[in-house]
């Protein structure tokens, strides 16, 4: 088992973040930042905390133990005064802050971009939102499902004959996340080499996930018709697909290359196919993948999962299993790379997570602390700052 070191460093050590957002996306930010030696201080209601906290199993906030980790927590009613002037405060000394209230809600309060940057010129204000800071849709609620479904995730998604599929988790706010450390970091940067004064990102979820299928608007407008939903094949190679094996269990095989294509044809013991003008190219292995799949899975359909497997990857053929979590928890590949690490939870004696990712030969990141409970850091995070305002009442006199 692993275990957290307190005193450990990571690269971004000395930059403060303030997390002032709930639930996913912006969770997903301050947790890698958190890995990599950021102080984020979650800023959290009394009482009932960040939403994330709320997603549980068995009695055990999964995503928070997780997603919150490495992080400090600070409960602090910020519609009081006291409360209000502890998280300005707070901001004098950060250089990034993280929320997703819906748009105009900080301004609101007194503490739009303008009035922020007046007391700390250089602060980065990552805003998270449905929709973006601007636009038509700008006050509408944006969670992932809303924007995985309109931004043409989910009519790609599944099979031709069943409706469109959303993914069983929180995509479009986990790639939104991920938008948003790079986004930071960039900042960050800027500030370094002499840009002058922080600024804010306008970050939505909408954006991040179409980003990622967005050529299908050339194809459109090539074509005059949207790519309609193919289940596990390709609209752009063949072939490409999930096939069943005798014993019931799954392989995923790939031939996005010309060459692949060519070595799954010999590898099925049908090198004659390479020659046929319905496979010989991916243009026509697409136009005919429905019949080139049900020669492929007839020849997987004979043999177990791990006959394919051994078959395959001796001919060099791109193939792997589909496996569940419950394989991966076993699985040698994840065991002795450490893709997932044991780490020690005062409520479940350990909980099971992703390692850092990436890795970093020279700057890696570190485990320096669980998930905390609310409210856990308030009297630490009170010490500091009365530290600061004795300090500066000091020089003031």
């Amino acid at each position: 088992m692993h275990s957290y070191d307190a005193d450990a460093k990571g690269p971004l050590e000395g930059v403060r973040v303030l997390d002032m957002s709930r639930l996913v996306a912006g969770n997903m930010t301050t947790h890698v930042l958190a890995d990599y030696g950021a102080d984020v201080i979650k800023i959290e209601r009394p009482g009932n905390g960040d939403d994330l906290r709320n997603w549980r199993c068995e009695d055990t906030d999964i995503y928070w133990k997780v997603y919150a980790r490495n992080k400090r927590s600070f409960a602090v009613d910020i519609k009081s005064e006291e409360g209000k002037r502890d998280l300005l405060d707070l901001i004098d000394t950060a250089q990034v802050l993280v929320e997703n209230f819906l748009p105009g809600t900080l301004e609101k309060w007194g503490m739009g971009p303008e009035e922020l940057h007046c007391r700390n010129p250089n602060l980065i204000i990552l805003r998270v939102s449905g929709w973006g800071q601007t636009g038509p849709y700008k006050n509408r609620p944006g969670f992932g499902t809303l924007v995985e479904a309109m931004s043409g995730w989910a009519y790609l998604n599944g099979h031709p004959d069943k409706p469109p599929t959303l993914p069983p988790l929180a995509m479009a706010d986990m790639v939104a996340g991920l938008y948003g450390v790079s986004a930071i970091l960039t900042a960050l940067r800027a500030v370094e080499v002499g840009h002058k004064g922080g600024q804010v990102i306008d970050l939505s979820l909408f954006e991040p996930i179409l980003s990622i299928i967005s050529s299908e608007a050339l194809k459109y407008q090539l074509t005059g018709v949207p790519t309609e939903r193919a289940g596990n094949q390709s609209s752009h190679t063949a072939p490409r697909n999930v096939y069943i094996c005798d014993d019931g269990g799954y392989v995923a095989m790939s031939g996005s290359m010309q060459s692949m294509a060519m070595k799954i044809l010999e590898t099925i013991g049908r090198p004659e196919l390479k020659d046929d003008p319905r496979f010989a190219t991916n243009d026509a292995r697409v136009e005919n993948r429905d019949e080139l799949d049900e020669i492929i899975g007839a020849f997987i359909k004979q043999r177990s999962q791990a006959e394919n497997l051994e078959l395959f990857e001796a001919a060099g053929v791109t193939v792997g299993p589909v496996c569940s979590i419950a394989d991966l928890m076993t699985h040698p590949y994840v065991l002795e790379r450490e893709v997932l690490v044991d780490l020690p939870d005062e409520d479940v004696g350990k909980v099971p997570m992703h390692n850092i990712v990436p890795r970093m030969s020279g700057t890696p990141g570190v485990f320096k602390r669980p998930a905390p409970r609310l409210g856990e850091h308030n009297e630490e995070i009170a010490d500091e700052l009365d530290k600061r305002r004795s300090k500066s009442s000091g020089s003031k006199g």
